[in-house]
């Protein structure tokens, strides 16, 4: 039985811009850093919450050593309590954000990395 979401592989062009966007324009915690020989990752997670937590692998290297692997950005959903916020702040950070809407399931709005992978947060109290 599975019981619980450890970590989602991300496979980046550049890992070092990408750290530096997720930890310094979102607020991610550097969990921790792995280096063997040409392998190297970084773990990051939300600050308040690393449960679950997002490796950011090269995706060059990855693609090297695993050809038959979906290297494909995942489609990934994040929670904010306070989205109207959320939004500005990303705003004023020049990060690419798409419009805030209504959906059935409630308010939403969807970002993009420097790289132009998109990524969407959902206002979940």
């Amino acid at each position: 039985m599975i019981s619980k979401v450890g970590q989602i592989m991300l496979y980046v062009n550049d890992q070092d811009a990408s750290l530096k966007f997720w930890t310094e324009k979102l607020g991610f915690i550097l969990v921790s850093e792995e280096n063997h020989g040409p392998m190297k990752w970084f773990e990051i997670a939300p600050k308040d919450d690393a449960q679950t937590s997002i490796i950011l692998h090269n995706k060059e290297l990855i693609a090297q050593m695993q050809p038959q692997l979906n290297l494909d950005t995942p489609s990934l959903l994040f929670f904010s309590e306070d989205l109207e916020s959320l939004y500005a702040e990303f705003k004023e950070k020049d990060i690419t954000v798409g419009d805030l809407v209504t959906m059935p399931t409630g308010r939403v709005f969807n970002f993009a990395d420097d790289e132009g992978n998109y990524f969407a947060i959902l206002e979940k109290k």
